[in-house]
């Protein structure tokens, strides 16, 4: 039976439990609340050291779980050390991971934890499934998720945690888990994901985390704000294999193969390719796809010009010190503005300031906080303006356009035929058919009215006309027999 049965009432203090077992659950304690206690070598079926406790300031050291929760099996852990535990799924702690569960072994709540050295044969080294709060996993080992893991029903989530040469077959890391500004550095895969595979990371840093065969930093992962150096791979995605990536910064990674930077990934079905928007993919390496392989790019900055996606920049993305490490950016960076608003992930970068700044957001993983233009700092460098934001609203061509409305519109700021402009539109039979110049890199709106003092006097009739090189044109079908119609065009970026 356990050491401690049904001591919620009660805290117990300043014990050592060594050595207890239970058929089922709570080898050391059941349904208890202990504080500054040991546990050591205890082990049930499910909790090995604690089952639905709550354990402050408790050291648990080789406790063990024939399923899941080597550690502790849900409750509460406060200030608490797990090293070397073991269970099939969740090493140091664990939850019931089917939809058979009670209510209480539905989830387990960590707070300020260090869990080392835990190893499960399946799924979730140091964690199964749980919330993880200002935790530190090292060392720890499994299958699938070295240092944790969630899935489907439960969830593993992860806030401001270190997660550190944990191992795994897949997601050495972690697996199938969301987490938010952590720290992974030196995590390891046999296969795919060295730091991170599946799930969710949100402002994280991943350093010199290595995968056997694909995706070193992660693997077919959802990556917002995050930055990743120095990760490797065997074959595939340095830095990345798969996923989406938005406002991320890719630096010195690299692959054995293809795509040191990001590379598509293996499914089953066939290569999936990666999607990265507003990202700096830049000073990577591999055999063939430095920077990128097998992958779409929108708004990003990187080289060669991607074959797939839209709005990239090919400039040096001037980080503030590259080689120390330091991967903000310069004031003359041209990737300050050169993002799509509708991509930005969140209201913070990855140094919690705010995400957009100058009123468009930057590329990369670091918003630049400076005052300046509020134009692409890349489109200026192009045409020679400054990016001090002198320039702004000047027409520089004089063609009825200032600076930003011609940045807006993918139009020349320094040549006056180039610019957006309604042509005279012509009746037919079918209709009217409205014509303006314009851009192949923009779609557009337009809209009409026939009676310019009403309010509002325009409609839509259409959005997400895909511009065409030099001209775009389209047939009004429903324009009104008689009387005037009025139309205007509108970009959409």
């Amino acid at each position: 039976m356990s050491g401690v049965l049904e001591s919620t009432a009660v805290a117990v203090s300043n014990c050592v439990l060594v050595g207890n077992s239970a058929s089922n659950s709570g080898g050391g304690v059941w349904l208890g609340t202990l504080r500054n206690c040991t546990l050591i070598g205890n082990s049930a079926a499910y909790g090995g050291g604690a089952y639905q406790s709550t354990l402050n300031d408790c050291t648990l050291i080789g406790n063990s779980a024939q399923r899941w929760g080597g550690g502790a099996d849900s409750g509460t852990l406060n200030n608490c050390t797990l090293t070397g535990n073991f269970a099939a799924d969740g090493g140091g702690v664990g939850v019931c991971p089917g939809w058979f569960c009670y209510p209480g072994e539905q989830s387990v709540t960590l707070n300020n934890c260090t869990l080392t050295g835990n190893f499960a044969t399946n799924s979730g080294g140091g964690a199964l499934g749980g919330t993880l709060n200002n935790c530190t996993l090292t060392s720890n080992s499994a299958q699938y998720g070295g240092g944790a893991r969630g899935g489907t029903p439960k969830r593993c989530t992860l806030n401001n945690c270190t997660l550190t040469r944990n191992s795994a077959v897949e997601g050495g890391g972690a697996s199938i888990s969301e987490l938010n500004n952590c720290t992974l550095t030196g995590n390891s895969s046999d296969r795919w994901g060295g730091g991170a595979s599946g799930g969710t990371l949100n402002n994280c840093t991943l350093t010199s985390n290595w995968a056997g065969d694909e995706g070193g930093g992660a693997f077919a992962t959802t990556l917002n704000n995050c930055a990743l150096s120095a990760n490797s791979a065997t074959n595939y995605g340095g830095r990345a294999a798969g996923g989406t990536l938005n406002n991320c910064t890719l630096t010195g990674n690299s692959a054995g193969l293809w795509g040191g930077g990001v590379s598509g990934f293996e499914t089953g079905f066939g290569r999936a390719a990666a999607t990265l928007n507003n990202c700096i993919v830049y000073f990577n390496t591999a055999v063939q796809g430095a920077n990128h392989f097998e992958s779409t790019l929108n708004y990003c900055c990187t080289t060669p010009q991607p074959t797939n996606g839209v709005g990239n920049i090919t400039n040096a993305p001037l980080f503030v010190d590259y080689a120390g490490g330091n991967l903000r950016l310069q004031f003359s960076s041209p990737c300050i503005n050169a993002g799509l608003d509708a991509y930005a992930p969140g209201p913070t970068d990855l140094d919690s300031n705010p995400r957009i700044v100058s009123g468009t957001v930057d590329i990369g993983a670091y918003e630049f906080q400076g005052l300046g233009s509020t134009i692409s700092y890349a489109s200026l460098q192009e045409y020679g303006l400054p990016t001090d934001g002198s320039a702004d609203f000047i027409d520089t061509d004089h063609d009825g356009r200032n600076n930003w409305q011609e940045w807006r519109c993918g139009t020349c700021p320094t040549n006056a035929l180039s610019v957006l402009r309604l042509l005279a539109p012509t009746n037919n039979l079918s209709g009217v058919t409205v014509s303006w110049q314009s851009v192949s890199n923009r779609a557009y709106s337009l809209e009409r009215a026939t009676n310019l003092a009403s309010s509002p006097a325009f409609v839509t009739l259409a959005t997400g006309i895909a511009g065409q090189s030099g001209t775009t044109t389209f047939l009004d079908t429903n324009a009104p027999s008689t009387g005037p119609c009025f139309y205007r065009v509108g970009t959409q970026r």
